[in-house]
């Protein structure tokens, strides 16, 4: 195998954690000895070993002269687990290829300076662009302190997202049901505006094979919450956060006791600031979010620039009608050169809905309040 072929590996390795290991990032690690594979392992688990501690647990045989390809620069740093350098260097590895650099200020270059002081020679920025992509995520959550926000919809043809009786189930066909599940795999919160809760009750669980559940937050002003709704009956199994501006203590403490964790946001324009709400999901190790609607919440998710990855499901349905709703509320821009920017798209196809992938250009997590 090539050294490029080795790296692909140790990123397919990588993948494996995947709904599992936030608000870590995804790192996979390959040892070779003599043209071998000798150990291979991965992050399993946010508190268990790291993928080079693993890997070189596997070894079949003696690790002394071998070399490492691992996808993210080693951590030199005790953190839950001690430094992945120091295993490095213990285990007589003679190179290291790195994929990406860890942009943690805990690691970030000290980890190669380590080891290369130790007289290991590191290449670093090996397939860089395919570890980069890996762990998107992590890199936004651990520079800007807040998640990574993918808005995900599902419309028809003619840009409807339910129909003039408000009508939405389903719009989307089987297959792209179950890719929205798998996302709901990655992500470490799934959000949604009390809206939604109200008309729909969902349940907001992930059931792709092999799940991690996600937290529910529920975007609630008000705190119009339903006590016997099944996000507050499910909360002591799964995380679920009800953030709220205005808030009744009786209905605050009534919630509490059933398991839902009451986030007291400030309000803006009418509704929890988004952008503060951000933040505190950052502070609770929320490292990334699914926003799946409604309309008024996308609106005021784009315009409070919180998101930076859209979904769009597009299914081969006209619904029409003036009055039928679409994905994104609000009044809307008033201007062509107003509207929010997309660029690196990426289709996809599930039977036979397409799927429209994008970044949202110039849009990040704001500081300030």
């Amino acid at each position: 195998m090539t050294d490029e072929q080795l790296m692909l590996r140790a990123i397919e390795l990588a993948k494996q954690g995947i709904g599992f290991v936030n608000p870590n990032p995804l790192v996979g690690a390959v040892i070779v000895k003599d043209g071998r594979i000798i150990g291979e392992g991965y992050h399993e688990r946010c508190g268990g070993l790291h993928a080079e501690r693993n890997a070189l647990q596997n070894c079949t045989e003696d690790p002394r002269g071998a070399v490492m390809y691992v996808t993210l620069e080693p951590c030199c740093h005790q953190g839950k687990t001690p430094p992945c350098t120091e295993a490095v260097i213990a285990a007589g590895i003679s190179k290291v290829f790195i994929g990406s650099d860890d942009p943690n200020p805990l690691v970030a270059g000290k980890g190669t300076e380590q080891l290369r002081a130790a007289g290991i020679e590191v290449v670093t920025g090996f397939c860089k662009a395919e570890c980069d992509e890996i762990n998107r995520v992590f890199f936004h959550y651990i520079t800007t302190k807040t998640p990574f926000c993918v808005l995900k919809t599902a419309m028809t043809a003619d840009g409807k997202s339910a129909t003039r009786t408000g009508l939405s189930k389903w719009i989307s066909g089987e297959e792209s049901r179950r890719h929205v599940h798998e996302t709901r795999k990655r992500v470490a919160g799934i959000m949604v505006g009390i809206g939604t809760v109200l008309s729909d009750d969902p349940m907001l669980n992930c059931r792709a094979e092999n799940p991690s559940h996600p937290a529910r937050i529920v975007c609630d002003t008000n705190l119009q919450i339903p006590p016997d709704c099944r996000l507050v009956i499910s909360a002591k199994d799964i995380p679920t956060y009800v953030a709220a501006s205005r808030i009744d203590g009786k209905k605050r403490a009534l919630l509490e006791q059933r398991g839902v964790h009451v986030l007291e946001i400030p309000e803006e324009d009418g509704h929890v600031n988004l952008r503060i709400l951000m933040r505190k999901l950052g502070e609770l190790q929320i490292d990334s979010v699914l926003l799946e609607g409604g309309a008024a919440l996308h609106e005021a998710a784009l315009r409070s620039g919180i998101v930076q990855h859209v979904h769009v499901y597009i299914a081969p349905k006209i619904f029409g009608g003036v009055s039928a709703k679409s994905a994104v509320g609000g009044l809307g821009v008033a201007y062509p050169d107003e509207a929010y920017r997309l660029s690196r798209p990426i289709i996809s196809r599930f039977g036979d809905d397409v799927l429209l992938e994008y970044d949202v250009e110039g849009c990040g997590c704001s500081q300030e309040s």
